[in-house]
């Protein structure tokens, strides 16, 4: 696949520029497999020659336009000498070794070799043979336009010959806005550089094929090699392999390990090397699961890249969780595993499992293989990850009903494949239908919550967060730090159709009722059973988790199945009720034939109202749980049973398919029933929300340009990198171009200046301090309202200096009078983890106090803006509490979507705090806004697509 009518032995000048480490980067490609970008340098000319000797005939014609068999001395210098900046050259390694190159250089309007100013370049890119097809070209064409958009060229032409259709397709197929021509028998293809929605789309789908591809390669290997196993029973690697091998495992399975004597051959009927090389060389080694000590990982990973082997699970440990010098030894790990094409998941993981009868993969510690089923699991801790195992697979003793897995992950350190790849195959894996979540940290929230977003439209997602109020990422965790707190970050994951809870009970209690049960439309409940106390104290529940419960029927305590089976068949057709929690008390005796009875009769009125969820709250989780999870198990060797029988398909909440028997979850307690079902009920709303996401909304009064401007000419003027606080009058001009006013404020360095600024201001005034200990501190005594004349004035600024100090210290300000209303606070911060976020809360300590500040990913739509007004617990306030006047919320939601506008447009406004914004009954006023301005922070999301950095 190659481009160009570059005449190869032009002269270069000469290098001018340090070496841009910061453009190298790893990539994953098309089939999975990783490869590294970097620039290319004097050093790499043997590596160029070897490179082009492996190049066909043809694509070297389709490069040069002319047959070119080999590169001249002078063709080597120039395509290895580059100044960064005018002549860039970029390869893709694999192994150390080129696989492809792109160039570009800067041209003016004539076609010739130009500088600075000039905007446009010419690129070319040549591919080796054996791995065209890769999406390599792809991956290069992201990464050079990046580079060239930082050297300040907009647009790139390229020259191809017509029967290059493969690359003329990368091009086509690139997403940004082109225009060609032909002539002289050649393709001319122009476009620019700047990111657009569709070259966006494209570069995210492609990102997720490839990373989805990559997670696909280590859950369904066709052959794995377990390194590091032991001739006798016991330890780590002995375990993997046992478990493998019990668990059905249908590819081929190898032990390995250099301390075999020559003579051994097999391990239980496995076949045995001493080293992945002594595989038969015909034989493909997909995954290896590495248990050997952690200063041997380095030989053993180094076996593996030059086999061929495609991905790694270490579940050795002495890595980053064990200090600096472990730190160090992860970071290699993972540059030495990606430099072979390899993905790693671990150090220090629990391993792996892929439940598909296709593939029965048990690369774990788990010595039981989980129940087959459609959810998948993903933890960092090994040892929440076998809690969770254990939850899901045990049919007693807690919630019952339970379905099993499909695909279960233990990162470990997650020094390279984390949750979001994972996430990834999740998306359009045919096996799962809900995805359970335990993370100790995020390390890339902005495209966590692009990623959540997208599989919450498709699946649910369900995500508890340990490790969350220590302020600090686990111990072997190398993740960017976020300066958001965890509520924020909660709000903000919530936003994007993440179901949050806070415990693994919770996750567990969750995710089953997902797995088989349908969405309710709404949050009414209708309550039955045969205890009294049971139903009231459900209806209790109900109520303080937000749902609309409907008063429990009591069928007494001499109910019998057919007597439940009515009720729970006429609450399932009431038109008025979305959900059926079915509360059941055992009677004195009760044996096992009655359990499954009423399990029967449960599951057959439910099945016959397949869009309505049925939960059950059981106190004595005997029998009557064991039966319901026996009425439709997804288990092995499920029991013939009358419930069995009686189990009708049903639609699940996340698309499960239609004849999957439906299961109905049996809780121990109301509080977790209900739990779950609230969590439900919310994301169930959301879904329906993101069918109509709602608009980033238009203002005709909004000056973008001169913003620009303007913020353009005040940080050129303080030349800061650390940017700069915005003057009070800055900051008004900056917002006016928004069309936010704010209250004109004037200083009042002594009384007769404050007098005067109120003449100007007219009264009533307010006075009040801007000393950054007692701004917008009333209950201080820093602010004097209502002044009514100039007497009222000067004694108001007589106490205040007085009583708090001197002019100098409180920094005095005058301002006019706003009409009465609700104080609020509207700010916004762009955090460097997980970008621009708008806050929102009513003014003053006690909302402060208890943390009731709503949070919304920028930019927000009208629906976002809405939801933000109306999200605060103090939002009564705002509507008329206590028969007061509601406020113009209509003005606030705007005011809120310009805010959004205004960070969004211009990145360099990275903080934003208007406080207080007093909404009256009509309109709002500004009366505080304080502006920071910084270089723009880097939007890894808009850039090409890269692995993360091994930290």
């Amino acid at each position: 696949m190659e481009t160009g009518k570059e005449t190869p032995s032009d002269e270069a000048p000469a290098d001018g520029h340090a070496y841009p480490a910061h453009w190298e980067a790893d990539v994953v490609l098309r089939d999975g497999g990783t490869a590294r970008v970097r620039p290319i340098t004097p050093a790499d000319a043997e590596r160029l020659t070897s490179f082009y000797e492996q190049v066909s005939d043809e694509s070297k014609y389709y490069r040069f336009f002319a047959p070119y068999p080999r590169l001249s001395a002078k063709d080597v210098h120039r395509f290895t000498h580059h100044d960064y900046v005018d002549r860039v050259g970029l390869a893709v390694t694999v192994g150390g070794e080129f696989i492809a190159t792109v160039r570009y250089d800067r041209i003016d309007a004539t076609g010739r070799p130009a500088s600075a100013p000039a905007d446009e370049a010419e690129v070319a890119f040549l591919v080796q043979d054996a791995h065209q097809g890769r999406g390599v070209a792809s991956a290069l064409l992201e990464h050079i336009a990046a580079v060239a958009r930082e050297r300040g060229i907009r647009r790139f032409a390229a020259e191809v010959l017509p029967a290059n259709t493969k690359m003329i397709k990368v091009f086509r197929d690139a997403g940004y806005v082109q225009k060609r021509s032909f002539e002289d028998g050649v393709v001319r293809l122009e476009f620019g550089l700047e990111p657009t929605e569709a070259s966006l789309a494209v570069q995210r789908a492609r990102e997720q094929r490839a990373e989805a591809r990559s997670v696909q390669r280590l859950l369904a290997p066709g052959s794995v090699a377990v390194i590091g196993v032991g001739r006798a029973p016991g330890g780590v690697g002995r375990g993997v392999l046992d478990n493998l091998r019990d668990a059905g495992y249908t590819g081929r399975l190898y032990a390995v390990n250099k301390a075999f004597p020559e003579d051994l051959t097999e391990i239980d009927g496995v076949p045995a090397h001493r080293r992945v090389r002594d595989i038969d060389p015909g034989e493909r080694v997909d995954l290896a699961v590495v248990a050997v000590p952690a200063p041997h990982v380095p030989e053993v990973v180094a076996e593996c890249g030059e086999r061929g082997v495609q991905g790694l699970v270490v579940v050795s440990a002495g890595y980053a969780e064990s200090g600096a010098e472990g730190r160090e030894r992860q970071r290699e790990l993972v540059r030495q595993a990606r430099s072979y094409g390899m993905r790693l998941i671990g150090p220090n993981a629990f391993g792996v499992v892929n439940t598909s009868p296709e593939v029965r993969l048990n690369a774990s510690l788990a010595p039981e293989m989980p129940r087959p089923g459609r959810i998948g699991l993903f933890a960092q801790s090994g040892a929440i990850g076998i809690a969770l195992l254990a939850r899901l697979h045990r049919r007693g003793g807690g919630v019952t009903g339970a379905t099993g897995i499909s695909t279960f992950v233990s990162a470990g350190n997650r020094a390279d494949v984390s949750g979001n790849d994972v996430l990834q195959y999740w998306y359009d894996d045919p096996d799962t239908d809900v995805a359970l979540m335990y993370l100790e940290s995020i390390g890339n929230p902005r495209k966590f919550t692009r990623l959540a977003r997208r599989t919450a439209e498709a699946k649910p997602l369900v995500v508890v967060q340990g490790a969350r109020h220590s302020g600090i990422a686990p111990t072997g965790h190398a993740v960017r730090a976020t300066r958001l707190p965890y509520a924020t970050v909660s709000a903000l994951l919530r936003q994007a159709g993440v179901i949050r809870v806070d415990t693994i009970t919770e996750l567990v209690d969750t995710g089953l009722l997902l797995a088989r049960q349908p969405l309710p439309a709404g949050p009414r409940v209708a309550i039955l059973g045969n205890s009294e106390s049971l139903g009231l104290l459900t209806y209790d529940v109900c109520l303080s988790e937000g749902l609309r419960p409907k008063p429990p029927r009591d069928l007494t305590t001499a109910a019998t199945p057919a007597d439940f089976r009515a009720a729970l068949d006429e609450a399932l057709a009431d038109d008025k009720t979305d959900a059926v929690v079915v509360t059941a008390m055992p009677a004195v005796g009760e044996d096992p034939a009655g359990d499954a009875e009423l399990a029967a009769a449960l599951s057959a009125a439910a099945a016959a109202a397949p869009a309505k969820p049925v939960l059950v709250v059981h106190v004595e989780l005997g029998g009557l749980a064991e039966a319901l999870s026996a009425a439709a198990s997804t288990g092995p060797n499920a029991p013939d049973t009358p419930a069995t029988r009686a189990s009708a398909p049903a639609p699940a909440a996340g698309g499960a398919p239609e004849d999957a028997p439906r299961l109905i979850p049996a809780y121990p307690a109301a509080e977790r029933a209900v739990r779950a079902l609230a969590e439900v009920v919310k994301y169930a709303q959301w879904r329906r929300d993101a069918a109509e996401p709602g608009k980033v909304p238009e203002y005709d009064d909004i000056d973008e340009a001169g913003a620009a401007a303007l913020i353009d000419e005040l940080l050129t003027k303080e030349d800061d990198p650390r940017g700069l606080d915005l003057t009070t009058e800055q900051a008004r001009e900056l917002l006016a171009h928004y069309g936010i006013a704010t209250r004109r404020t004037l200083p009042a360095p002594d009384a007769t200046a404050a007098a005067d600024a109120a003449r100007t201001l007219g009264y009533p005034v307010a006075l009040k301090t801007t000393a950054p200990h007692l701004r917008h501190r009333a209950d201080l005594g820093g602010v004097r309202l209502d002044l009514a004349d100039e007497t009222d004035l000067r004694r108001a600024y007589e106490e205040l200096t007085e009583r708090l100090g001197s002019p100098a210290e409180l920094r005095p300000v005058v301002q006019s009078m706003a009409p009465r209303g609700v104080d609020t606070v509207v700010r916004a911060v762009i955090d460097q983890a997980a970008g621009a976020v708008l806050s929102f809360g009513l003014a003053g300590a006690p909302s402060e106090l208890l943390g009731d500040t709503v949070h919304r990913l920028v930019p927000v739509t009208d629906r976002d803006a809405q939801s933000m007004v109306r999200s605060i617990k103090t939002a009564p306030i705002l509507f008329g509490w206590r028969g007061a006047a509601p406020v113009d919320t209509p003005a606030l939601e705007e005011l809120l979507q310009r805010v959004s506008r205004l960070v969004h447009d211009h990145p360099e406004v990275v903080g934003v705090t208007l406080e207080p914004v007093v909404v009256a009954q009509e309109g709002l006023t500004v009366l505080g806004a304080t502006v920071r301005l910084a270089p723009p922070p880097a939007r890894g999301d808009l850039g090409p697509r890269t692995l993360p950095v091994a930290y």
